[in-house]
């Protein structure tokens, strides 16, 4: 497994909305030397859902090439149909990825268990390589399309080999201590504010979007608790809980790529895919003001 703070990595985007792959790369090795120990490009955050599939191979083929180990890579695979899902799974199992973060088909509403587990089924035998590993992603919220725990059990129990772990996005405590109940399951939640808890019932680390702009300080409270220091582990996460729930109160993607477009000094960060929206130079500074002035950020 991954031990330790996981980014989602943002994409960005030139002025024809072109995915800008040098700021991409950049982006990567700067979190990486800034406390992150993987990377999971094509995520919620980083748009992924707005992306093509050949887009998604060539960026991820560049990212390697750059210098980026594969090892520490855990990109997002999950779409509706299960050709392109296969395909994208397939070129990260080739290229020695960690792993892949599968979404469940998610454009079908209210399906049950069974069909759930057939589509990752199905999947796993298309897939048909001995080196795949999944990790589930579950985002209700998002995506409309929970897994449920007895259906992450029953999967990991048929395939305990590539069924390898789960990034628990729901912000529901309870379900992510249910996971982390699932034996040999590696359980990641999908933010930074219950990461000492989980930590202690065994989870890694976790893969959190404000890894982007506050790697430093969220990867020391994983190091603190993994040195049983936790009491220092909890004091800094005093901060770090204020800095993501700071986040929350705006539009969490808009925000960060318009916080790095002022750290960078490259307008280019703001771009964004529509439907989302750049939020406006008014909450910009807004935002940046409090981050300086009350938790020492520089811009």
């Amino acid at each position: 497994m991954i031990k330790g703070l996981i980014a989602p990595i943002l994409t960005p985007f030139d002025n024809q909305l072109k995915v800008e792959q040098t700021m991409y790369n950049e982006l990567a090795k700067s979190l990486i030397e800034n406390g992150c120990s993987g990377l999971a490009p094509f995520g919620t955050t980083g748009e992924a859902l707005s992306l093509g599939n050949k887009e998604r191979i060539n960026a991820l083929e560049a990212l390697i090439n750059s210098g980026i180990k594969p090892e520490i890579l855990i990109p997002g695979t999950g779409l509706c149909n299960l050709p392109d899902t296969i395909a994208i799974t397939k070129h990260a199992v080739n290229l020695g990825c960690h792993g892949v973060m599968t979404l469940p088909p998610f454009y079908f509403k209210g399906m049950s268990d069974k069909g759930l587990y057939e589509h990752f089924e199905k999947l796993i035998e298309g897939v048909d390589d001995n080196n795949l590993k999944i990790y589930l992603y579950h985002i209700p919220q998002v995506c409309g399309v929970g897994l449920s725990i007895e259906l992450v059990q029953k999967l990991k129990s048929s395939y305990p080999d590539i069924i390898v772990g789960i990034k628990d996005s729901s912000g529901v405590w309870e379900n992510t201590e249910a996971l982390l109940n699932i034996k040999d399951l590696i359980v990641y939640p999908g933010a930074e504010l219950p990461v000492i808890e989980a930590i202690k019932l065994g989870a890694p680390g976790c893969i959190s979007a404000t890894a982007n702009l506050n790697s430093k300080d969220i990867s020391e409270v994983i190091n603190l608790c993994h040195s049983s220091k936790w009491d220092e582990a909890e004091s800094l996460q005093i901060k770090v809980k204020k800095v993501r729930l700071l986040f929350q109160d705006y539009a969490p993607i808009p925000a960060q790529k318009a916080l790095l477009a002022m750290q960078t000094k490259n307008a280019l960060w703001k771009n964004l895919r529509p439907p989302l929206q750049q939020i406006s130079e008014e909450k910009t500074l807004e935002l940046s003001n409090v981050l300086k002035d009350e938790f020492d950020f520089t811009f």
